[in-house]
């Protein structure tokens, strides 16, 4: 075929690009492609010149492209000139493939002509596909994500159909991972994510909702008894122990259960609901499952009001510091107080911690009065130790406060605001707080004992430290629980494990602090025990400041137990 120059260069250059063209005449029969349309179709250059085009559509879609293809000959404006459009072709070996096809038609000489450029995005859709699944599963699991199981919940909800929903937390896995570290413990949540499709089949949803949280719903299904029964089956597959190379971990389940409609006719609705009951199946021990009940959304509520108030009650300056004094045993000097909190309620008068600290929990309004805590101790500490230097001021920290990674600022900032030396003040935790993050807790408290700050293990022997495991924790001070006292002179087993507790504090030169000492016997035993400190209402009721300071004003002696205003 002669061409002039122009036209030659235009022909070679479509030649041998490395996009596909192709051009068509009127009758659909190939009198152009390219080398790389050839590659891409697995034709070589003589097989197809002169051929149809139908050649590389498959068969379903060969009516709809020839009646295009004819409207567009006769003269009709062609709809897709000039638009990418992807639909599937057909290679030499039969198999259909993804492309992106842009087309072209102009008449020369009074003839029509087609051309087309064409893309291969099979990469593209299996990329777009990958990325589908990372947005819709799990990547850990290969279960659907929390976003997933939610848009289904939803939609299953939407119709109005009953269903069943089972939350699942596990119970000791946060004991797996501090033991055998967080690639054991990725390995144990993948072996759930199996365990649980083979137990419940194809026709139950299940999704990683985070963490070691899962969902499971049953979306043809509002019976309870059905629900009651899969939950059992749960329970059951998980007293199984997970076999993990050579490691053979153990693992319970805790199940909260909502049925739809009954407990919640909207996606977060329902899953809130199983999550009340969740709470309160391992509230019971766990390795339980609990039913919806609509009460727990009522204790739920309460609480979300009484922190409102709390809100307003720190705001409105009602939160109040009282003091209770810790003396010396043996000279019945007091040494130091505890910073306890009391609420002065416009209409209920004054209120114990235990009124309202429990509604705290999780809520970052814990944090906030934990802060505000730390600081009017602080100011405390400075208003005592004026003269001598020599008192202290214990305050307990709520969990929150112990999780952040700024507590330590934020001590070293009050104590510098208020000029206090570091040893005037002692940040008490609980053991239990202490031990739900057991790495995490001995490099917060290292920090706190690095700046000089005193460190107690408040109530020891009611949670679940192992006496070895003091020596992993830098205190300053063991506080023995006061429902070792109370029976401590007629109790055999209470006297024996306070004074063994005394000697392995005394050992490892730690402070020990006896709570709850209410009679001189008390004090007598423990005194003959060697327990250097103690508080309790023999030496005074927690007070306010005023009168505490006054107490100190006053020789700081306790000869009988003070009365000052204190509760």
């Amino acid at each position: 075929m002669d061409l002039p120059p122009t036209a030659r260069l235009a022909h070679d250059f479509a030649a041998t690009m490395n996009l596909a063209l192709i051009v068509v005449d009127s009758q659909g029969n190939i009198r152009f492609a390219n080398a790389a349309f050839c590659a891409m179709f697995g034709y070589e250059a003589e097989q197809v010149r002169g051929r149809q085009i139908t050649m590389i559509i498959p068969e379903r879609m060969r009516g709809a492209h020839s009646a295009g293809m004819a409207n567009a000959a006769s003269g009709a404006k062609p709809g897709l000139a000039g638009k990418p459009v992807e639909v599937s072709a057909l290679k030499s070996d039969g198999t259909e493939f993804p492309i992106e096809i842009t087309l072209s038609m102009w008449t020369s000489e009074g003839e029509f002509w087609a051309g087309a450029t064409i893309r291969d995005i099979s990469e593209r859709r299996e990329r777009d596909a990958r990325l589908m699944r990372l947005a819709s599963h799990d990547t850990l699991t290969g279960l659907r994500n929390r976003h997933e199981f939610m848009t289904v919940l939803a939609e299953k909800l939407s119709s109005g159909a009953a269903c069943s929903l089972l939350m699942i937390d596990l119970d000791g896995f946060k004991d797996v991972n501090d033991m055998h570290g967080h690639l054991v413990g990725d390995s144990l949540l993948q072996a759930v994510g199996v365990r649980l499709p083979y137990l419940l089949g194809d026709k139950t949803v299940i999704g990683r909702l985070g963490g070691d949280e899962f969902a499971v719903l049953f979306p043809d299904s509002g019976d309870p008894v059905v629900a009651k029964r899969e939950a059992a089956r749960i329970l059951d597959a998980f007293r199984k122990p997970f076999s993990l190379g050579g490691l053979e971990l153990e693992l319970g389940a805790s199940i909260g259960i909502a049925l739809a409609p009954a407990h919640g006719r909207e996606a977060e609705e329902l899953l809130a609901s199983a999550d009340f009951a969740l709470y309160r199946a391992k509230a019971a021990g766990g390795r339980a499952y609990r039913f919806f009940e609509t009460s727990m959304r009522n204790e739920s509520q309460a609480k979300r009001d009484m922190r409102d108030r709390l809100r307003r009650a720190l705001h409105k300056n009602e939160l109040e510091i009282y003091y209770q004094p810790q003396v010396d045993l043996s000279t019945r000097k007091v040494v130091g107080f505890e910073a306890l909190i009391r609420w002065n309620h416009p209409d209920l008068g004054l209120l114990l911690p235990g009124a309202f600290l429990p509604s705290l929990e999780q809520s970052s309004l814990a944090s906030d009065i934990g802060w505000w805590t730390i600081e009017e101790a602080c100011q405390m500490a400075a208003d005592l130790n004026r003269q001598d230097g020599r008192y202290r001021i214990a305050v307990n920290l709520f969990p929150q406060q112990f999780r952040s990674p700024h507590l330590c600022d934020r001590v070293s900032d009050a104590l510098e605001r208020h000029q206090v030396a570091p040893e005037w003040l002692e940040l008490e935790i609980t053991e239990e707080v202490a031990l739900n993050d057991a790495d995490a807790s001995v490099q917060a408290l290292k920090a706190i004992r690095d700046i000089g700050v005193g460190v107690a293990f408040d109530d020891f022997g009611t949670g679940f430290a192992s006496l070895s495991s003091l020596q992993r924790y830098p205190l300053t001070t063991l506080k023995i629980d006061r429902g070792f006292i109370r029976d401590i002179r007629t109790r055999t087993s209470d006297a024996a494990i306070t004074r063994a507790l005394v000697a392995m504090s005394t050992e490892m030169g730690l402070r020990t602090v006896a709570e709850g000492i209410e009679g001189p016997e008390q004090e007598s035993v423990l005194r003959d025990i060697g327990c250097q400190e103690g508080q309790g209402y023999l030496y005074g009721r927690p007070m306010r400041k005023e009168d505490a300071l006054r107490c100190i004003n006053n020789a700081g002696t306790i000869g009988k137990p003070l009365r000052v205003n204190g509760l």
